[in-house]
């Protein structure tokens, strides 16, 4: 887990999303611990409270779960709710920016299309 202190992204949000990239990647696997929050902030020279912060954000999406006197762990689905999520953001933020700046340029969907299409890398 990395987080780049530069950034102008909370901390928390950034640890959150570097537990969720871990999930996708399959490095957490579902029902497995994930560090404790104490842990994390040893880690990462960070407040407990800003790690505590992170994870409870997972906790209420239902991506982690306490076990109480246990520690945290990674809930069952909890990769179909990252994935989920992470694309409805991507729509949000890339697709629609797209469309709209498109729309301004008055670029048609055939355009677009192929100007994706170029973008992608050859198979």
């Amino acid at each position: 887990m990395i987080v780049n202190f530069d950034s102008g992204q909370p901390i928390y949000i950034q640890l959150a999303e570097a537990i969720e990239d871990d999930i996708l990647k399959g490095i957490m696997q579902e029902e497995t611990q994930v560090p404790s929050t104490t842990e994390i902030s040893v880690a990462l020279k960070i407040n407990p409270a800003t790690a505590r912060k992170g994870v409870n954000m997972l906790v209420d999406e239902g991506i982690l779960y306490k076990r109480r006197g246990v520690g945290m762990f990674v809930s069952v689905g909890a990769r179909e709710k990252v994935m989920r999520k992470r694309r409805a953001e991507f729509y949000e933020s890339f697709v629609v920016t797209l469309l709209d700046e498109a729309e301004k340029l008055n670029i048609s969907q055939e355009e677009l299309v192929e100007m994706i299409e170029r973008g992608l890398p050859n198979e």
